[in-house]
């Protein structure tokens, strides 16, 4: 199979003519590393498996497009799925789009005789890379999926690249120290993310998202356990870390009360509905806000647009209109969670922005992160 000239043509649209890691893209054989992966169906219900061996043209073709495949949905690895299996549920584990690869990479700042770590091996894309440009022994991946680490291993062994694997949850035990560490799983801040922060050798620099937000996170690490930093002006939406099989379950009987009760408090909204889910910039900031909301959306032909909001407090927030129409919007529980989307939204409109992006962050050891940017403050994290 001819690999070489896709990979060169993928090389060429996610690095410049001049960048340190256009030969790394080029020089890895990314199908090999995906040989199965998990698409959407045609009603998007489910899951279909593709095989790669079954049809080397669909291979070429999605291995060696700046996209992210999905290799792992609920408990069901590709891998480990047979010609016609559908899986059902959420992703957990896939390649990364190769782009994002090299950005966090670049935000990691990788140097030659520095020690890295991986978090988040997948399908091991960016161990690969990070190998090949400061050599192998230089490279950790860490997965809390031994089935990943494995994998991974075997396949860059096939390819001449021997980094080191470790199979843990991060959020418990990250074992060694590093100067270096880029993750490419959202850790959630306070508790679960002090072993990282403990692994993290003093002057060592970190580059990360953090659970249930899209903020890029980078930062140094000083003499007194700090890591000071900033949120890059860049954005994305990992996957948050899991300790188990599968994610915990979402909050079902919450969102089957959101969409079909009456309020006890309705009125009509000042914006028009918003998929809140994939806006990350407001996504990120109502994490600041009111941390652990889970959101909802659904668009019907007629045009009616319908957000449900749910947060693990009992409350939970609907707002439904037909397109850009003022929303009637159903509330009920401990807080107003649609009012705090639309003081999100206002202050968007009044400022022009959200203080987020570029703002300075110092994260204590105790893995609670401390945002400011001008007057605003904010904190992330149960310490």
């Amino acid at each position: 199979m001819d690999w070489h000239k896709p990979a060169a043509r993928l090389a060429d649209s996610v690095t410049d003519p001049d960048s340190r890691w256009l030969s790394m893209v080029a020089s890895v054989p990314r199908h090999q590393l995906v040989p199965r992966w998990w698409e959407r169906d045609a009603d998007g219900s489910g899951w279909v498996l593709r095989d790669g061996s079954s049809d080397p043209g669909r291979w070429l073709q999605a291995a060696y497009s700046d996209r992210s495949l999905i290799t792992r949905v609920g408990a069901l690895h590709a891998d480990h799925a047979r010609i016609g299996d559908r899986a059902h549920g959420r992703p957990t584990s896939s390649a990364t789009m190769p782009s994002l690869v090299v950005r966090m990479l670049r935000h990691g700042r990788l140097g030659e005789g520095l020690s890295v770590l991986d978090l988040g091996t997948g399908s091991g894309g960016l161990t690969a890379y990070a190998a090949r440009r400061i050599g192998d022994q230089h490279v950790t991946s860490l997965d809390v999926d031994s089935h990943l680490t494995r994998a991974a291993g075997k396949r860059l062994a096939q390819l001449g690249i021997h980094p080191h694997f470790v199979t843990a949850d991060a959020t418990e035990r990250v074992p060694g120290t590093y100067d270096r560490i880029v993750s490419t799983v959202g850790l959630p801040a306070g508790t679960g993310l002090r072993p990282l922060l403990g692994a993290l050798a003093p002057g060592g620099r970190i580059a990360t998202t953090l659970g249930r937000t899209c903020l890029i996170v980078t930062g140094w690490k000083h003499a007194n356990g700090d890591v000071v930093g900033r949120v890059e002006h860049d954005m994305a939406g990992f996957m948050a870390t899991r300790s188990g099989d599968d994610y915990p379950p979402e909050l079902t009987e919450l969102f089957t009360t959101a969409r079909t009760t009456d309020g006890e408090d309705v009125s009509t909204g000042r914006y028009p509905v918003v998929d809140v889910a994939n806006s990350w910039e407001l996504r990120s900031m109502l994490e600041l806000t009111v941390p652990g909301m889970e959101f909802a959306y659904e668009e019907l032909n007629d045009g009616t647009r319908t957000a449900c909001l749910v947060h693990p407090d009992g409350s939970w927030a609907r707002a439904s209109a037909v397109w850009t129409d003022p929303p009637e919007v159903h509330q009920s529980g401990p807080r107003k969670l649609w009012t705090t989307v639309e003081r999100v939204r206002n202050r968007l409109n009044t400022e022009g922005s959200l203080p987020l992006l570029g703002a300075r962050v110092r994260i204590g050891p105790d893995g609670v992160c401390h945002f400011s940017r001008g007057g605003w403050r904010a904190s992330l994290g149960d310490g």
